[in-house]
């Protein structure tokens, strides 16, 4: 490849990289004009017994709900990892917990032995996880819900997001990516 083949490779490259970062910025504008939307004060499934969505909360008045398929998914326990690394940061700023289809038990057998500093709580017996969107009959999806809780108490759902490869709530993939030889058909593990 000539030095001017490599510099427009270059260039395209550093054009597409800003276009992704402005289209994310726009998305997170577009979805800052949706209509916020109550939701019920669920009851969830904690270690100690049954625990209210506002709960949650604790003393914030935002609160980000990681819903994960649960122990079952590899790929949720990435995502779940990612967060722990970060769960300091998040917690300063909002409330922060996870949500999955397992028993309060299972999830925190589970959650000990990644080392998780979240909570972990149980959608079993509520439809929380269905009404977010994260429920389809008995197949469950990963992603990402906040909430915002009003003085009276009313709470509301400000936004969502999926999970997947590449998206951006994981940088191993677009580390990844960067290698020479790619993703290479990487898969993630419990162990390794």
């Amino acid at each position: 490849m000539t030095e001017s083949n490599t510099q427009l490779l270059h260039k395209k490259i550093d054009e597409l990289e800003e276009k992704l970062i402005n289209q994310h910025h726009e998305l997170v504008i577009l979805k800052k004009q949706l209509p916020r939307e109550e939701v019920a004060d669920y009851e969830l499934q904690g270690q100690n017994g049954a625990v209210k969505l506002s709960a949650l909360f604790g003393d914030k008045k935002v609160l980000i709900i990681i819903h994960n398929m649960g122990t079952s998914c590899p790929y949720c326990t990435l995502w779940a990892d990612g967060f722990n690394g970060v769960i300091n940061h998040i917690k300063d700023r909002a409330a922060c917990a996870l949500v999955s289809p397992d028993s309060p038990d299972k999830q925190k057998k589970f959650a000990d032995s990644r080392g998780w500093d979240f909570d972990v709580y149980s959608g079993d017996g509520s439809s929380f996880i269905q009404d977010m969107g994260y429920q389809d009959g008995a197949d469950y999806r990963p992603g990402v819900s906040t909430f915002y809780k009003e003085n009276d108490a009313t709470i509301y759902r400000i936004a969502k997001a999926p999970f997947g490869s590449f998206d951006s709530f994981c940088g191993v993939w677009h580390l990844f990516t960067l290698l020479s030889d790619g993703v290479n058909d990487w898969n993630p593990q419990y162990k390794y």
